[in-house]
């Protein structure tokens, strides 16, 4: 596609859809966007809300595999893989062992750090030039260790970030650490603090930047099923939806965990599993700490928000499967509890949980369909969707148009697999 203005249709009205619609609105297209249900309540929803460049580095990290092995089937492990005939989740997972080696953890890691660095610096223009009411703060992200051990063993990774990424944290040890962040309890081994991240409140963001988009000329259809693509050649002519047919010059199909089931009509391989990830949102506790908090060791994450508190994080492979694991939300609330003076309260305002749309290699599908010469496929962010849905819409917008990118999309493409 190469032109500067025309109809698209955008299908998934999560934070990836909604970053496209705005980025091609603001390019002169004419944006309809179709959601299933309703605008960001899927995975964009209850997430952490970290815009985290320092996130660079993939699941795939050398031994994570045997680790992963080794921990998997405890109940109280971080990560669950529920035991079932699914070849696909299986050869996914041999893929995903084979990158867990040096080369290719580097290789994604520069791939997603195109994507966080330009959507970090995107969001603070956003959040200026649009006031987006989403409690944006830059306070940074403060990964905390218990162990001597693993605080020691992260300074390996911290020395990668610094050499290899430019991405340097503080090391705060033990008192250090309770000086910077007192919601903390004391004897903890340490902790690194990388300034230049930043989070928000994803429900509010959705609903501020669903305002925006719509102000642009945006006609969002909530509760609009999509079945298939109308062709003609080569191209896409329409969306077939539930309620007829939208005809369009250009489609992105965003659809996260779910864009397997285009998987025939796109004409490739989309290998994204859904990693299940939970949160619990609550009022703000007495002694809340002022920056979010990573818990490497126990995958949990702390967010404190202006209007709430959430504890965030855990991966459960078990497919589609739409029941709330308690025993997922318990081990949240265990992990907090390691590390806080005052981990959570009584009342709690939203039990969540999302599918993250997860690629083995760790770098999200940015491309063109092969069988579709006027459709994009924008899915596969992992758990850094929030984190890189600027970068990504503004992307998406460059392509379609046949203007200068911005990032250089080939680490993105479906040839990879």
């Amino acid at each position: 596609m190469s032109q500067s203005s025309g109809r698209v249709v955008i299908v998934g009205g999560g934070v990836i859809g909604i970053a496209c619609a705005y980025y091609l609105a603001h390019s002169g297209w004419s944006v309809t966007l179709v959601e299933r249900d309703e605008i960001g309540m899927g995975c964009s929803h209850a997430n952490c809300g970290l815009v985290c460049p320092s996130h660079v580095l993939p699941l795939a990290e050398p031994g994570v595999a045997w680790k992963t092995l080794t921990t998997v089937f405890r109940r109280d492990s971080p990560l669950s893989i529920a035991l079932r005939f699914d070849p696909g989740l299986w050869g996914w997972l041999l893929q995903f062992a084979r990158r867990c080696n040096p080369a290719a953890m580097t290789e994604a890691g520069r791939a997603c750090q195109a994507l966080l660095e330009s959507s970090r610096q995107l969001y603070g223009e956003l959040v200026h030039r649009e006031s987006l009411d989403c409690e944006w703060e830059t306070r940074g992200l403060l990964f905390v260790f218990e162990s001597d051990h693993e605080m020691a063993a992260y300074a390996h990774t911290d020395a990668l970030l610094r050499t290899s990424f430019n991405l340097p944290a503080t090391r705060y040890d033990r008192d250090a650490l309770i000086d910077l962040e007192p919601a903390l309890k004391p004897g903890l081994a340490g902790g690194w603090h990388y300034a230049t991240d930043a989070h928000l409140r994803p429900d509010k963001l959705l609903s501020s930047w669903r305002r925006v988009v719509e102000a642009r000329g945006v006609t969002i259809r909530e509760h609009c099923a999509v079945h298939g693509f109308a062709r003609e050649g080569d191209a896409a002519r329409a969306v077939q939806t539930s309620a007829g047919e939208l005809v369009a010059d250009a489609v992105v199909v965003a659809t996260g965990a779910w864009t397997p089931q285009f998987r025939r009509p796109l004409g490739g391989r989309i290998p994204i599993q859904p990693g299940k990830g939970y949160s619990i949102t609550m009022p703000r506790p007495a002694q809340c700490p002022a920056i979010p908090l990573l818990f490497p060791e126990r995958r949990v994450v702390v967010t404190p928000m202006q209007s709430g508190y959430r504890l965030g994080s855990i991966m459960e492979f078990a497919g589609y499967d739409a029941t709330m694991n308690r025993r997922r939300l318990d081990l949240l609330k265990a992990g907090a509890s390691r590390y806080l003076r005052e981990p959570y309260g009584d009342a709690v305002d939203e039990e969540w949980f999302g599918w993250r749309p997860m690629t083995y290699d760790g770098k999200p599908i940015i491309d063109r369909s092969p069988a579709m010469r006027n459709v994009y496929i924008a899915a596969g962010h992992n758990m850094l969707g929030l984190s890189m849905a600027p970068a990504t819409g503004k992307l998406i917008a460059e392509l379609l148009s046949g203007t200068t990118l911005h990032v250089d999309p080939a680490p993105y493409s479906l040839a990879r697999f």
